[in-house]
């Protein structure tokens, strides 16, 4: 079966490709190449972008975290002292005030924390944007 109707035999008439679809190819296989590099590049950059976002995201969190547990642990103290305050009373009008006063005490240490808490949050969201702002500065420069 090596005659002429076999597609697959070297006694086919042998094809020249013209030289213009010749440098059309190789012009579609430059530019091919040229926009994986890009691609690879924007990948590559956008990685690290990533990984800067996240780790900062961490650091924050972390530190967020950290404030919290610093939170819970003087608010803790400070419901125990009141409560060990309570037991001392004499008078339910004692109690009052210093529930009252513990009341507000507590409500003014709350506020306080809340901002504290906004502020931390604020600070870990815009570095966190950081490099996400940086990479699109790269990227997108800004028009003339």
């Amino acid at each position: 079966m090596t005659g002429a109707t076999d597609p697959f035999s070297s006694s086919v008439i042998p094809f020249e490709v013209p030289e213009q679809m010749r440098a059309f190819a190789e012009k579609g296989v430059s530019q091919a190449r040229e926009s994986y590099a890009k691609f690879k590049d924007a990948a590559e950059s956008h990685n690290g972008t990533v990984e800067a976002v996240f780790s900062s995201a961490h650091k924050g969190a972390s530190e967020y975290a950290a404030k919290v547990m610093e939170f819970m642990k003087a608010n803790t103290t400070a419901q125990l002292e009141f409560t060990q305050e309570l037991f001392s009373v004499k008078s339910p009008q004692d109690a009052f005030a210093l529930w009252t006063g513990h009341s507000k005490t507590q409500l003014e240490t709350f506020q306080a924390q809340a901002k504290e808490l906004a502020e931390i949050a604020q600070r870990a969201a815009t570095a966190a944007a950081e490099p996400i702002k940086a990479s699109a500065a790269k990227l997108y420069p800004p028009a003339a």
